[in-house]
């Protein structure tokens, strides 16, 4: 089926060739990108998105279009949704990026966007069956700055785990800062729960600040489940009764196994219950 994307407000083939190169999100990874999750015939948590992507746009000192609002890119993302034929869920990817011009130093700070948009067979958020298997990536750590909480383009300590993992046979790989704290995953925050307790890394410890770790806290803290945001170890993750993952598209993946521990799925259960009730309800 063809495929269509957003090209700064333009619809186009999504095989269409749309970056030059000179485009610094090619050469210096000098983007920022949301990855949104559509359901329920609308983006979800879409204001929460834009607020993460807006606050690394100005921490990478990039202009703010005026025009870049919820409804413009609700707007966009539906119109976008409706011609590649999502008629329930979908992934949408969101990607800002600097403008062309100069080489470290860019001669604008102006932007332009690219909008994708792939349909998905599940409706709703539904957990993982079978629990993922999931143990440290020790190659390179993640340094704690400003930068560490944004969707930044330039993503290579996320793509050299990834590879970890394949070379592995895990589902995921978990990534330490430069103290060895655990922060998160390739993709995701990470939960750990101990007598139904929540504990999950700080964003200051160099996590990225996800929308669905959020989501999550509220959901937790709404129905009187305490969650405490502490540096995590090897050792809270070894104690735990569960583990937990979380992004924008999945919701929420339960592990089943780091190193020659077991864990168990009873709060990831409830909390995607709660997760699916919350996004299902239909808007004001």
């Amino acid at each position: 089926m063809q495929q269509y994307i957003n090209n700064n407000g333009k619809i186009v083939s999504a095989e269409e060739p749309v970056v030059k190169a000179s485009n610094r999100s090619f050469r210096y990874g000098d983007a920022l990108f949301e990855t949104i999750r559509f359901t329920y015939n609308r983006p979800q948590f879409l204001a929460e998105h834009l607020n993460r992507l807006f606050k690394g746009m100005k921490i990478l000192k990039m202009e703010v279009n005026a025009s870049f609002t919820v409804e413009f890119f609700e707007k966009a993302i539906l119109e976008l949704a409706q011609k590649n034929s999502i008629t329930t869920d979908g992934r949408v990817r969101l990607t800002v990026y600097r403008n062309e011009g100069g080489f470290y130093a860019p001669d604008t700070n102006s932007v332009s966007y690219i909008i994708e948009a792939s349909p998905m067979e599940d409706v709703g958020y539904v957990l993982n069956e079978k629990g993922y298997t999931v143990d440290l990536f020790n190659d390179f750590k993640k340094q704690q700055n400003t930068l560490s909480s944004i969707k930044s383009a330039n993503s290579l300590v996320y793509v050299l785990a990834g590879i970890a993992k394949h070379e592995l046979q895990l589902d995921d790989c978990i990534i330490q800062n430069d103290k060895n704290h655990i922060i998160e995953t390739i993709s995701s925050n990470i939960f750990a729960v101990k007598n139904g307790v929540l504990y999950t890394p700080p964003v200051a410890e160099g996590c990225v600040d996800g929308v669905m770790r959020k989501k999550v806290i509220e959901i937790a803290t709404t129905n009187k489940i305490a969650v405490y945001e502490i540096a995590v170890m090897q050792n809270v993750l070894l104690a735990a009764d569960e583990l937990f993952l979380t992004n924008s598209f999945s919701g929420i993946r339960w592990v089943v196994a780091y190193k020659q521990k077991r864990y168990f799925n009873n709060t990831s259960k409830k909390l995607i219950e709660k997760l699916n009730e919350l996004t299902s309800t239909p808007l004001e």
